[in-house]
């Protein structure tokens, strides 16, 4: 029997109005601690591709906020 997984993953690449996909929130209704971890977590990978830093170069970082 195949595993049915019990997480749900935003599909970014289908159709806006495909009925299938659940809607993506907008940025501005997300809690401010969230936007400000995503916007960190997006300034590291812009650098760390920026410097050709692959991610199995990086070693993780843990919970060291």
């Amino acid at each position: 029997m195949p595993r049915q997984f019990m997480t749900y993953q935003f599909d970014l690449f289908s159709g806006l109005h495909s009925g299938k996909t659940a809607a993506m929130p907008q940025w501005q209704e997300l809690p401010e601690g969230t936007r400000q971890t995503l916007t960190a977590l997006i300034v590291r990978l812009l650098i760390n591709h920026a410097n050709g830093a692959s991610a199995s170069q990086q070693k993780e970082a843990g919970h060291d906020a």
